[in-house]
């Protein structure tokens, strides 16, 4: 008589592991941890920037549209605001009038030359500065995901060393570390794509921004044109012959 009894399975009496986000995260290693918040704290930075650069770009586009509008409509560069968002009509004149007065005395063409470089400086200070800080989320979109994959190399490699040190492929006792090493990814993928998304925004903002800006300094620029013009417009034609009679001898 065969009174040979299968062994019990010795995982089965382990309790259940739980498999939550944040169970899982707190059984990590300590380096799928420390990768884990690195990502983190890049998925907050990525919403912090979409927050506050969102809202000066969209106030920026705003002060740039009402300038053409007014310069488009003839009005009154009076009544162009001189502080807030909406003074970059003001500021582009302001620069023009102020490159005129430096320039008194010379030829006009030269002086509207001069007058083009300064405009286009301008503009292009203001995009730079309106871009500023949105380079950090392409570093977030492209270096995330190897960040994330990172961590999961590790906590892979520490699952293999576990298994390896209980001689043991039982699923119950693999999972839990293979599932903590994934996570390390999913946080890579959370912080990349959206940061990727907010970026192509931004890149699109900002290049509506710059189109805008080229037609504002296009208006100040034919504006200044037209008062150097009118300033240096040559004398009635019924003079000349005046002018030019020869003196009685």
């Amino acid at each position: 008589m065969n009174d040979a009894t299968p062994l019990p399975d010795a995982t089965a009496a382990l309790p259940p592991v739980p498999l939550t986000p944040w169970q899982m995260f707190m059984h990590a290693d300590l380096v799928v941890q420390c990768v884990m918040v690195i990502l983190l704290l890049a998925s907050v930075i990525t919403w912090t920037i979409l927050l506050a650069k969102g809202i000066e770009m969209v106030m920026a586009l705003r002060g740039v549209s009402s300038g053409l509008r007014i310069l488009r409509k003839g009005g009154d560069v009076a009544a162009l605001p001189t502080t807030g968002s909406g003074a970059v009509a003001h500021e582009l004149l302001s620069a023009a009038e102020a490159e005129a007065h430096q320039s008194a005395g010379l030829p006009p063409e030269g002086i509207k030359d001069r007058i083009a470089l300064r405009l286009r400086r301008i503009e292009l200070a203001m995009a730079r500065r309106l871009g500023r800080g949105t380079g950090i989320l392409a570093s977030i979109g492209s270096c995330g995901p190897f960040v994330g994959l990172f961590g999961t190399v590790w906590g892979i490699m520490d699952s293999f060393v576990h298994i390896a040190a209980t001689q043991t492929t039982s699923l119950a006792v693999v999972a839990p570390g293979i599932a903590e090493a994934l996570l390390a990814t999913a946080f890579g993928l959370m912080a990349a794509i959206p940061a990727v998304l907010v970026y192509n925004l931004f890149a699109r903002l900002l290049g509506h921004y710059r189109a805008a800006l080229g037609d504002l300094g296009a208006f100040v620029l034919a504006h200044a044109a037209r008062e150097l013009d009118r300033a240096h417009q040559p004398p009635p034609a019924n003079v000349i012959p005046v002018l030019l009679r020869p003196a009685a001898e």
